[in-house]
């Protein structure tokens, strides 16, 4: 009988394989190496755990066909057995057998879209070829790390594999700095993202900038806790990095997940999904779209052929409301409903007023939760969580804001969202009723009033005495306080001068 895994065992395992990079490539680069290895790893073991059980129940020539029907093939001459046992050349042995098992499993076309397949997946193969940088020596550090254990689904389930994965997306974010953020995000604001659009069996489901799939994922599992059925839910999602792309494929694969379209592209310029002349609608989409980016085509989203720009054309130094409106052109008509992380400025920024007043004058906006600091790796930024649905019931005309930034721990230089946090946050969500200090109901017409602003200090106010501002009065505070600062101090040094005469 195998001995399963514990998790601990796993997470040291994996990580181990890392630490074997320090010194010979840059910590920003280990996702490069280590990803498409352990990949490999598993899926060679689940294939001889496959052909072991075939043989038991009906002998080779039994297995020999048997095997044929697992969803992932992998060529004989391709199995990590014998790359594991090549003496010279390994990088190169290494990059042919990606070369061929991506070959041997192409995806399946259902329905006009790509589903799973492995082309690509195990990213960029000339790094294996690079011997000043990898020699064999190193490779077969790598390997013999991961040959420790045997990664099969009797010793490993996909829930655990998918678990010690996600450990290490957030040891490599750590570990590499900013490099790190493009696909990593906090796991449990996840979760509460997850709680609040509360998936169903059968619907469908869209991350428009993926990363390495951690959300689709938390909302899968989200149906998995329940007991409900989760397979058939339909998976899409795009990401313009071709390696983070490749580990969201792995990482559902790993998770038990094979029902799934990742498209590598630029989500603004060229949407992946599209069906009639627009964007395909989703029943829930979920989104940590890059922040401000200011290098995006706004010329040609000025003229979207998708008919996402809506609400007006985004500054060019800000194209947050750029994927805020292909998000909202991306819901579905009846039931579709969004969450995104973005920045406060999109709350109250004057160069976007105009786009926000047409955004509160359509009505999507459900609920906007302010979250506590240090939530994102390297950063003390604040964020909130927009909530959008196309269908309000009887909360049309009405914006509920809640003010969590309280609502967090941070422990061991780390911070997160305990279940007790997301109870209260999901429950004010719930209840959709004033809570003093905590959470306020506003009608459309009082944010109008208000220069459409959906600052949640504006509407949401603080019991400790302390006066909440937003970004743009603290600076005219500051501004203010410098300029009486300086102009005091001129009179001072007048004075100084004066008395020396």
């Amino acid at each position: 009988m195998t001995k399963q895994i514990s998790l601990e065992e796993l997470e040291n395992y994996l990580w181990q394989a890392a630490v074997d990079l320090r010194g010979q490539i840059d910590a920003a680069a280990y996702k490069d190496y280590i990803f498409p290895l352990v990949f490999f790893k598993r899926i060679c073991d689940v294939r001889d755990e496959e052909y072991e059980s075939y043989e038991k129940a009906g002998g080779k020539e039994y297995a020999d066909e048997m095997i044929q029907e697992s969803p992932i093939q992998i060529p004989d001459d391709a199995h990590w057995k014998v790359i594991f046992n090549k003496t010279e050349n390994i990088g190169q042995a290494l990059a042919d057998a990606f070369v061929q098992i991506e070959a041997t499993n192409p995806g399946q076309e259902i329905d006009g879209r790509i589903v799973g397949g492995l082309d690509g997946i195990f990213g960029d193969k000339a790094i294996w070829k690079n011997k000043n940088k990898m020699p064999d020596a190193i490779i077969r550090n790598l390997l013999n790390s991961f040959n420790k254990l045997t990664l099969s689904l009797a010793a490993c389930p996909a829930d655990e594999m998918g678990t010690g994965y996600e450990y290490l997306i957030g040891q490599f974010a750590d570990d590499a700095g900013h490099t790190a953020q493009e696909f990593y995000t906090n796991r449990t604001v996840v979760e509460l993202m997850a709680e609040i659009l509360q998936l169903q069996p059968h619907e469908s489901i869209y991350d428009p900038t993926c990363g390495s799939g951690g959300m689709l994922i938390k909302s899968l599992t989200y149906l998995k806790d329940k007991g409900e059925e989760w397979r058939d839910v339909k998976v899409f999602g795009q990401e313009i990095n071709a390696g983070t792309s490749a580990i969201a494929r792995m990482n559902l694969y790993l998770h038990g997940i094979h029902d799934f379209s990742i498209v590598n592209d630029d989500t603004l310029e060229r949407p992946a999904f599209t069906k009639g002349g627009r964007v395909q609608r989703f029943d829930v989409v979920l989104a940590n779209p890059p922040y401000s980016i200011k290098q995006w085509n706004r010329e040609a989203f000025e003229h979207d052929k998708y008919g996402r720009c809506f609400l007006g054309v985004p500054p060019q130094g800000r194209a947050d409301y750029a994927f805020f409106q292909h998000i909202l052109a991306s819901m579905d008509e009846k039931t579709g409903r969004c969450a995104i992380l973005f920045p406060h400025g999109v709350l109250f920024r004057k160069e976007e007023v105009e786009l926000r007043r047409k955004l509160v004058e359509a009505d999507l906006v459900e609920c906007v939760i302010g979250i506590g600091r240090n939530l994102f790796f390297n950063s003390c930024m604040d964020a909130c969580i927009i909530i959008c649905r196309t269908d309000k019931g009887s909360r049309q005309n009405k914006v509920l804001f809640i003010n969590a930034k309280e609502e967090v721990t941070r422990k061991n230089a780390e911070s997160y969202l305990e279940p007790k946090h997301i109870a209260r946050i999901k429950s004010a969500y719930e209840a959709f009723v004033d809570e003093d200090g905590f959470a306020k109901v506003a009608t459309k017409d009082e944010i109008l009033a208000n220069n459409a602003k959906l600052s949640i200090a504006l509407y949401v106010k603080s019991n400790n005495g302390d006066e909440d501002l937003d970004v743009d009065e603290c600076i005219n505070k500051w501004t203010s306080s410098t300029t009486n600062l300086n102009s005091s101090f001129d009179e001072l040094i007048k004075m100084i001068e004066y008395e020396n005469k």
